[in-house]
């Protein structure tokens, strides 16, 4: 399955993810609650997919996915306390933070929004309404089954497809060295 994948087989793709999800999504639930382990688990495919070309086999394909679960889980915990603990104690602290952002860090997070609206507009209209649902409007994965009119799992799948998507034309577009300006940001 590792070499299918890793020679861009759509189908093992599909395959990998039905076979793992599940109880890769138990695993991470066990450890947080059901909203962000959706989100968790995702990351934990699209982090299993980028690291693939190095899995060497001396574990199991799913030992090895725990290990990679495991630390989205603590990079999750990590993310939500620094950001309980800055911005709960010291609520002024995000005002200021962004009144002081240097010329370069303003210039370097457009650049960064640029890329993203030029990866968005770079993926098809059925992966950009789902990323939209997800992202933008705060769809659950139970929200977008029903707003598509599919299954929960078909939702779930799309989504993880889309995601997948994003990320390649994201990587893309930084291999192109495209600059802020070359695609209409009203897209």
């Amino acid at each position: 399955m590792v070499e299918k994948i890793l020679a861009g087989d759509d189908r093992a793709i599909s395959l990998f993810y039905r076979r793992y999800r599940k109880k890769l999504l138990v695993f991470i639930e066990r450890k947080v609650r059901q909203g962000p382990a959706e989100e968790i688990t995702q990351d934990v495919f699209v982090s299993a997919l980028e690291s693939l070309p190095v899995y060497k086999g001396k574990s199991s394909l799913y030992s090895w996915l725990l290990g990679i679960a495991r630390h989205e889980i603590a990079d999750f915990y990590r993310k939500k306390k620094i950001k309980e603990i800055v911005f709960s104690r010291l609520p002024f602290l995000e005002k200021l933070v962004s009144k002081a952002l240097s010329p370069e860090i303003a210039y370097e997070e457009k650049e960064l929004k640029e890329k993203i609206k030029r990866s968005f507009v770079g993926v098809s209209e059925g992966y950009r309404q789902i990323l939209r649902l997800k992202y933008c409007e705060g769809y659950s994965v139970a929200d977008l089954a029903k707003k598509l009119g599919v299954t929960y799992k078909s939702a779930e799948s799309k989504l993880f497809r889309a995601r997948l998507a994003f990320q390649q034309e994201f990587e893309h577009q930084g291999k192109n060295g495209y600059q802020a300006g070359d695609f209409n940001s009203s897209s």
